[in-house]
């Protein structure tokens, strides 16, 4: 019964974004709401951060679905949907933000992590001290500096 009830638990807890729409809120037509939807996975639901409106249970999420099915009812096309929350949000609302000036940081950020990541690897590896590597053999002096160790250690 346990793991039936850990089971339950766990297909609702990640249910979540299946919980996200309202019966109401969505088209009756089929092909509608798939462009709704396709539109509705490109923008971020502001207030989750990362997860797209259609994915989302907040209420901000829930107005810009309405917001983007409206523009949709009014004969806008997908990307002039697009557009229009773009211009009342910003370059944040996109998923997928494009390559603008404002948005170089963004885009740059993960090659100049690496890049430093590599330059400070190299750094590391040249001032750290190498090992002496000799033939295996030691010399006599080595021999008897160890005999000493050894017998200093026994008594």
């Amino acid at each position: 019964m346990t793991r039936f009830l850990t089971f339950i638990a766990l297909i609702l807890s990640l249910a979540t974004g299946a919980l996200a729409l309202d019966s109401e809120e969505m088209f009756t037509d089929p092909a509608q709401e798939a462009r709704a939807r396709d539109i509705g996975r490109q923008l971020r639901c502001l207030k989750c951060r990362n997860q797209s409106i259609f994915d989302s249970n907040a209420g901000l999420a829930r107005d810009l679905r309405v917001v983007v099915r409206e523009r949709m009812d009014a004969g806008d096309s997908d990307q002039q949907v697009l557009d229009y929350v773009h211009e009342r949000f910003g370059d944040f609302v996109l998923l997928n933000p494009p390559v603008s000036p404002k948005t170089y940081a963004l885009w740059a950020a993960p090659v100049l992590l690496v890049l430093m990541s590599i330059a400070g690897a190299a750094v590391y590896l040249r001032q750290r001290p190498t090992l002496r590597t000799s033939s295996g053999a030691l010399s006599d002096a080595d021999r008897a500096e160890a005999r000493k160790l050894l017998k200093g250690d026994q008594e």
